[in-house]
């Protein structure tokens, strides 16, 4: 079995996590990935994670936590990879680390065209909190 080599996010990774995230369908127009990449790499840059598989990045998880709770951004697993165990890997460290913060609860949002993932969410112990997730964007994108 193919092992998963979890690794801090390094400049170098900018192209292959680009890619990750359009083969996970994970990019809207809304967002701009190498903005999101170089304000996370300016913040909190040590809670962002590469998964490797023969060296080749096949995962990735963006980790934050505002001193209250933890959020998960980005968790993208390569299709051909999915149903390993990875993305679990990847949320395994993703609470150990803010745990290590103090954080006591982390929240992901999902958007309505990605519902497929709310099964892999609940099976890692994450319920409906019955809420809904309203945003503004307050800065243009590029």
């Amino acid at each position: 079995m193919e092992s998963l080599i979890v690794r801090k996010y390094t400049c170098q990774d900018e192209k292959a996590v680009i890619q990750l995230w359009k083969d996970c369908k994970l990019l809207v127009p809304q967002n701009n990935p190498k903005i999101d990449i170089e304000e996370k790499m300016n913040f909190q840059p040590d809670l962002f994670f590469v998964g490797t598989v023969n060296e080749k990045i096949i995962a990735s998880i963006m980790v934050g936590y505002d001193g209250h709770r933890g959020w998960i951004n980005y968790l993208a697993v390569h299709p051909l990879y999915q149903r390993k165990g990875f993305g679990t890997q990847l949320m395994n460290i993703a609470r150990e680390k803010l745990l290590n913060l103090g954080c006591q609860k982390i929240n992901v949002q999902v958007r309505n065209t990605n519902l497929s993932i709310v099964k892999f969410y609940k099976s890692n112990g994450f319920m409906d909190d019955d809420v809904i997730g309203l945003g503004k964007r307050i800065k243009k994108i590029n």
